[in-house]
């Protein structure tokens, strides 16, 4: 399937809006509607899509339950396939070549005032280093008409190009915007060891579509999705430049930072494009970010006490906490859980265990645990001098951070019934 094959309920808006703080102030208006902007000033016969992807309106389109999401996508991980290479003649994402990059008449958003400029936050990034291929997502900021400047940070394609520079050479990559949603996830997801991500998305697009997912090849030779509404291709360059200040995923403004310039050679777009203009800090982006975290701390937790189910929280940005719901079978399940989960994503400064009866997606019914099954002097974990995110303010000054886990089980050996409800704990 196609990006545009799931936007089926979204808002059309015909009205003329600027791609200039425009889709962002239209979306604070609307509580975050999804919505097609068909005419933008910026970039006349471009489109652009906003809010399409919360967790909910994910799991919709892409035909699975909410429930049945982090095992789904754990299995897409652990049984990776091939996607079908087709001709480039006859992949939608090279209906329209462009004669020149021209960057700046994309609908290329700046949607915070607080932003440095425009900014592509859910576009993806394929680098193929002659050796290893990846997909991640990596915010790029619009420099002239032919670069942008990307923000980096240490993870798999930071060492390749670290590994490129130090060589002397260039990274090839494509950037591809708006590809199914099953390619997003996969982008977001992160793994300790090098993982060609387009193979995950090819298991998930079969598994949830019963058909393979198409790739065709760039001009660079770099593999992308042959149905995504953009391609842009060209090299991760030995230069770098600002980037930032930048809104992100917390609400809060990162820090202003050189970064490697990417230089574009090339872009291509379907007839008619969408571009996917992704809000930073908004629903969209706590859920491609958090989602994909899910399936990693269930796994981890899974090796050592049996795991119900896990949620990322939207007062931790999608990123920093979650709640983890386990079948405890001995006292130390929930210290070993805490551990566990924090395995499962190190960038995590908290973590709440509680019992299979608590709505984990309801922050009420999870505060009702607290209240009435956690003891602050018994239930607590602090971890000192731990890996930070830096997507934490708070962390120290060398990045460092501690973190927290809560035990707000049944307390081992209690009397079950006095700490059930009679009441839902809505």
């Amino acid at each position: 399937m196609a990006f545009r094959d799931h936007l089926a309920a979204a808002t059309v808006v015909k009205e003329p809006i600027s791609v200039v703080h425009g889709l962002w102030r239209w979306s604070a208006a609307n509580d975050g509607a999804m919505a097609v902007f068909e005419r933008l000033e910026e970039a006349p016969g471009h489109r652009a899509a906003i809010n399409m992807l919360t967790r909910e309106r994910l799991c919709a389109a892409i035909g699975i339950a909410p429930e049945a999401y982090i095992d789904t996508l754990g299995w897409a991980m652990a049984n990776p396939t091939s996607p079908d290479m087709v001709d480039v003649a006859s992949a939608e994402a090279f209906d329209v070549r462009r004669p020149t990059p021209s960057l700046s008449t994309l609908p290329i958003p700046h949607h915070w005032p607080e932003d440095a400029g425009r900014y592509m936050s859910a576009s993806v990034i394929v680098a193929d280093d002659g050796e290893r291929r990846n997909i991640s997502f990596h915010r790029q900021l619009l420099k002239d008409d032919e670069h942008v400047v990307v923000r980096l940070v240490p993870r798999h394609l930071r060492t390749m190009v670290d590994e490129a520079r130090a060589a002397g050479r260039e990274v090839n990559i494509a950037i591809v915007n708006a590809p199914d949603p099953v390619v997003l996830l996969a982008a977001a997801s992160t793994f300790a060891d090098f993982l060609d991500e387009m193979t995950v998305a090819a298991a998930l697009h079969e598994r949830l579509y019963g058909r393979p997912m198409r790739c065709t090849t760039a001009p660079n030779g770099v593999v992308v999705p042959a149905d995504a509404e953009y391609v842009m291709w060209g090299r991760i360059t030995l230069e770098d430049a600002d980037e930032g200040p930048y809104v992100d995923i917390t609400g809060t403004v990162d820090d202003v930072r050189q970064q490697p310039v990417i230089a574009i050679d090339g872009v291509a777009h379907r007839t008619n494009p969408i571009f996917h203009a992704l809000i930073p800090g908004e629903a969209e982006h706590k859920t491609l970010m958090g989602l994909p975290r899910a399936p990693t701390i269930k796994a981890a937790v899974n090796d050592v006490v049996r795991c119900h189910d896990v949620h990322m929280t939207d007062g931790g940005c999608g990123w920093l906490a979650c709640v983890v719901s386990i079948q405890r079978s001995s006292e130390d399940d929930p210290r070993l859980a805490i551990e566990a989960a924090f395995r499962g994503h190190p960038s995590m400064k908290a973590v709440t265990v509680v019992d299979e009866d608590i709505d984990i997606t309801d922050p009420r019914s999870v505060e009702w645990a607290m209240m009435t099954r956690w003891q602050p002097d018994r239930d607590t974990i602090i971890l000192r001098d731990q890996r930070g995110s830096s997507l934490d303010p708070s962390r120290y000054d060398d990045g460092r951070t501690s973190k927290v886990g809560f035990d707000a089980t049944i307390p081992w050996g209690a009397d079950r019934a006095a700490f059930t409800t009679v009441q839902s704990p809505r």
